[in-house]
């Protein structure tokens, strides 16, 4: 079976599957990207505009990744983002650790299928997946080799584009965090 496939089939079951958010939710926000990346991306939970569309980082924050991803010459087709929950919190409130861990599992087989060398983390709560118990604002940029299931992957914690869009301290970061990507997995 081919990763399409196989990502198509886990979102299926996730559609069918009760998961917290999913009442309050209009759409299931999966994902999106090349099932081949090199580097996948996770960022919190959809917005207003991730949930009326079903798709991942479509509204301010995701022009701004976009706008990143331009910035080092990698187009958006050719990376994967998903958010840590893949139904939109209510209020855009940040996702509760049960919620998180519900989802964990749909995740996690996402990164199974796809195997990808690099994972961004976009935020705080994607970021403890990999990492718990560290600051954003001391590791942001740095890259972790972890252990993952088995395979060995770097992790890549950055600050989320919605932070980075209310501070410009963090603008000026993420931007220079991302100019870092294309030297540790060329795409």
């Amino acid at each position: 079976m081919s990763k399409k496939a196989e990502l198509e089939d886990l979102k299926n079951e996730m559609k069918k599957a009760t998961l917290p958010l999913k009442r309050e939710a209009t759409n299931l926000v999966f994902g999106e990207g090349n099932p081949d990346a090199k580097i996948f991306f996770l960022g919190e939970g959809p917005g207003y505009w991730e949930d009326v569309k079903a798709r991942p980082f479509v509204g301010q924050a995701g022009a701004l990744l976009n706008q990143l991803l331009q910035s080092i010459k990698v187009e958006r087709e050719n990376v994967f983002i998903t958010n840590v929950v893949c139904y939109r919190p209510p209020g855009n409130r940040d996702p509760l650790p049960e919620e998180i861990g519900a989802f964990q599992p749909y995740v996690d087989k996402m990164i199974e299928i796809i195997k990808p060398k690099v994972v961004v983390t976009l935020g705080r709560f994607s970021m403890a997946k990999f990492l718990p118990g560290v600051k954003i604002s001391i590791v942001h940029g740095k890259v972790f080799d972890v252990n993952w299931k088995g395979r060995q992957i770097k992790v890549v914690p950055m600050y989320h584009p919605a932070a980075a869009l209310r501070n410009g301290d963090v603008m000026f970061q993420i931007k220079e965090d991302f100019l870092k990507l294309p030297e540790l997995e060329p795409i």
